[in-house]
C-alpha cells in the first residue's frame, strides 16, 4: 500500500534521486526506418512529445502513421538527470514515459497528431493508464512554442466537451512546455518493432475527436 501510495503521488523535492551526468548511450539510427531520432533535425521538420502511459505502444502508434520522420522513447516532465528505466519506475524521479517524434508538417499536422493523442488513450485517469499505476504513466502533453501549447490546451476544451456528451470523468493531461528529454535505454527504443509479442497497454476509451 505505502509503494502504490509513493508512485501515485508525485515526489517531494527531498525525496528526488539525485541522478547523474552521464548521457544515456544510444545509436542514433530509428530500428525502423533508419533516420536519426537524435537532433540535429532538418530545418523543414518539427517536434511533438506526448506521454500515454507505457511508452512501447505508444511509440508504435506514432511511428504507423504517415509523415512521422522518426520517433523515440524517453522521460521528462521531471527532475533527475538523466534517470535510468528503473529509477523512474520508484516514482522518485518525477519524470513521465513519453514518446518524442520528429514530423513534416507538410505531410501531417500538430492537429491530426494531438487527435490521435487524445482517442488512443484514457486521458481521466490521473497517475495511471489502464492497470499500469504509476505518476511516470501519467497523460501529458510537453509542447515546443506557444503555437502547439495554444493548440494543446483548445484542443483539451474540444475533447473534454466530447467526453461530456459520452458521460465521462474530467480529462486529467498535464500540458506545458517540454522540459529535458532524457533518452531511454537503447532496448526501449522501437521496442515493439524489436519484439512484436511485447507488452502493449495502449486503449483509448471509443470517444472520437
Amino acid at each position: 500500500m505505502i509503494l502504490t501510495l509513493k508512485k501515485s503521488i508525485l515526489p517531494e523535492l527531498s525525496q528526488i534521486l539525485p541522478g547523474r551526468s552521464e548521457e544515456m548511450i544510444i545509436t542514433n539510427q530509428h530500428f525502423i526506418n533508419g533516420n536519426s531520432i537524435k537532433p540535429p533535425f532538418a530545418t523543414n521538420l518539427l517536434q511533438a512529445c506526448f506521454g500515454m502511459g507505457c511508452f512501447w505502444g505508444v511509440e508504435r502508434k506514432f511511428w504507423q502513421q504517415k509523415g512521422i520522420y522518426s520517433t523515440a522513447v524517453g522521460y521528462t516532465a521531471g527532475i533527475t538527470p538523466n534517470p535510468t528505466y528503473n529509477e523512474v519506475c520508484t516514482g522518485l524521479t518525477a519524470h513521465n514515459e513519453v514518446v518524442m517524434m520528429v514530423y513534416d508538417p507538410e505531410i501531417t499536422t500538430y492537429t491530426k497528431l494531438l487527435k490521435l493523442f487524445w482517442t488512443s488513450h484514457n486521458p481521466t485517469q490521473g497517475m495511471k493508464q489502464g492497470n499500469d499505476l504509476g505518476t511516470q504513466y501519467r497523460s501529458g502533453i510537453y509542447t515546443f512554442n506557444d503555437a502547439q501549447l495554444e493548440a494543446a490546451l483548445a484542443s483539451k476544451v474540444h475533447y473534454q466537451a466530447k467526453l461530456n456528451y459520452a458521460g465521462h470523468e474530467q480529462i486529467t493531461t498535464e500540458i506545458k512546455p517540454i522540459s529535458t528529454f532524457y533518452y531511454a535505454e537503447e532496448y526501449h527504443q522501437q521496442y515493439l518493432a524489436k519484439d512484436p509479442l511485447g507488452y502493449c497497454g495502449l486503449k483509448g476509451i471509443g470517444v472520437d475527436y
